[in-house]
């Protein structure tokens, strides 16, 4: 299994409560019951303010690096980042469990 984990930061002066990031956010809100391969799904928003802290953060599991590369290249999946490119920038980590 592979716990895929997925943090955004939203780009300076972008608000979270904007159309564009609620669109991205809700895109991506939606993925894991479009995408067989998630086994698990999780996304929200940060609760906490500190400078270090990232806003808003995806956790999911898949069975193995198949799965992932086909969950990566849904269309569904690529639609959001295709939003979440245009107010955020993110870091990745795919761990086996």
């Amino acid at each position: 299994m592979i716990r895929h984990l997925v943090l955004f930061k939203l780009n300076d002066g972008v608000a979270k409560d904007e159309p564009r990031v609620r669109a991205g956010a809700e895109a991506f809100a939606g993925l894991g019951k479009q995408i067989d391969e998630l086994r698990e799904w999780q996304c929200g928003w940060n609760l906490t303010v500190r400078d270090i802290a990232y806003d808003y953060a995806i956790n999911s599991l898949v069975d193995d690096v198949e799965a992932l590369q086909t969950y990566l290249a849904h269309p569904a999946h690529q639609a959001g980042v295709a939003l979440w490119r245009e107010f955020a920038t993110w870091v990745i980590a795919d761990i086996e469990v």
